[in-house]
């Protein structure tokens, strides 16, 4: 529960303040205009993740998180803002895990080269964990939660001693682009080695160039004081990331490329049902160790019965596939939402019905080079359906999943997933 009652704490913190100020009739219209400016601005940096003070922004993200390996994991990180500079940035963290009795950091900064394409450079140094089998796009905006449903389960993570230097780019207002190059000391938690060319590795380090595009042809901009706003969220949306390892470069281990895309389509329909469909996949060749390969996001734990599995259910994740199950270095999702209109029962209480149907595909070559490591490939389709019923109470509702095809397993509990959900926006 400490996160929940973290939300409401960051949520009657964020309105308190302004509840206590008392209306004056002396109080001018312009000034009512400026209060409810700043008033939304606040609660727009909140819903970011960022509780804002006058020169930087504190990042709610590393005040208090949980998972299988680190335990409750909590600290203070931040970001400077335009009032600290315009041109320059410095941001980190630290953060601590009671379970692994570690801390971790990160430290970083930028310089803006360009306004109007809103060109930076940024240079980081981070000592942290990262979840085995994961893949995230440069170019993706911050996405916050209060509550990060995925994270809680998630037991397999390797240690990364990584030093970057990156550039962000605005080719156009369509178009985004980030390349960064990073040398990493990577360190398994776990008891895996990675056998190639007749050598053992369970350490290793890794030198990669990653280029990341953003593609948003159907967004519209308009500007509106002196900034591009996007003011129509278009779809679809095509994301592309490239990464090329570089052995022997700066002591580096393997080479190996990664290509992984991701698109986006939203329709909207006459009835306000909204249908969203999601396609991502990744492939990798060359001497890829499995820190760097993929899986499908897993989010069911291996526990016995349908109770002892009760969690919560994720935003893109696979809710009946249980964590390290499968790995692939080529693989594809398919994603199918649609959400109804919300009922309208009260104004309060305004239910919404989602049913998904989630679809996976891959493969797996050279699986012998992966050693102390069982896990199973996606050779065959991996089927699940399910639904939701989102917002019954404080944002919270219920999630139901069911597994089918190909990787059907034998006891009907095994394939079954009941969890509850987490919707909340400021």
């Amino acid at each position: 529960m400490p996160k929940q009652l973290y939300v409401v704490f960051i949520i009657f913190l964020s309105t308190y303040g302004y509840a206590q100020q008392p209306p004056t009739q002396s109080q001018d219209s312009i000034q009512r205009v400026r209060d409810s400016i700043k008033k939304t601005q606040f609660v727009k940096n909140i819903g970011n993740g960022f509780f804002p003070f006058r020169h930087f922004n504190l990042d709610l993200r590393y005040l208090i998180k949980f998972n299988q390996y680190e335990g409750f994991r909590t600290g203070l990180g931040g970001i400077t803002n335009d009032n600290f500079s315009e041109t320059y940035r410095l941001n980190g963290y630290i953060v601590y895990g009671f379970r692994d009795d570690a801390f971790k950091y990160k430290i970083g900064g930028g310089f803006r080269v360009n306004k109007e394409s809103n060109t930076w450079i940024n240079l980081e140094y981070i000592d942290d964990l990262q979840e085995t089998g994961s893949s995230k796009f440069l170019t993706d905006k911050r996405f916050f939660s209060f509550f990060e449903p995925r994270l809680l389960n998630i037991n397999l993570f390797h240690r990364h001693i990584t030093k970057s230097i990156s550039l962000q780019h605005k080719v156009s207002n369509h178009l985004l682009s980030e390349t960064k190059l990073a040398v990493s000391k990577i360190t398994p938690t776990y008891n895996y080695h990675y056998v190639t060319g007749g050598t053992t590795y369970h350490n290793f380090d890794v030198s990669s160039l990653k280029l990341s595009l953003q593609w948003s042809p159907f967004s519209h901009y308009e500007i509106i004081n002196d900034k591009v706003k996007e003011t129509k969220d278009g779809y679809p949306k095509f994301t592309f990331q490239l990464t090329q390892a570089y052995k022997s470069v700066f002591g580096s281990d393997f080479n190996f490329s990664k290509l992984d895309f991701r698109t986006i389509h939203q329709f909207t329909h006459n009835n306000e049902d909204i249908t969203k469909l999601t396609l991502v996949a990744g492939i990798a060749g060359g001497d890829a160790p499995l820190t760097h390969l993929y899986h499908a996001y897993p989010n069911n734990i291996n526990k016995e019965t349908i109770l002892n599995r009760f969690s919560v259910a994720g935003l893109n994740s696979f809710e009946t596939m249980y964590f390290n199950e499968f790995f692939s270095d080529k693989f594809s999702t398919l994603q199918i939402k649609h959400s109804f209109k919300p009922f309208n029962i009260t104004e309060r209480f305004q239910p919404q019905l989602v049913l998904i149907s989630r679809h996976a595909l891959g493969e797996m070559r050279s699986i012998n080079n992966h050693r102390e490591m069982e896990f199973n490939t996606l050779e065959q389709l991996y089927s699940e359906a399910g639904l939701e019923i989102n917002k019954l109470i404080f944002g919270f509702g219920l999630s139901f999943a069911y597994r089918y095809g190909a990787y059907h397993l034998q006891k009907f509990e095994d394939n079954v997933a009941f969890k509850f959900t987490f919707n909340i926006s400021l």
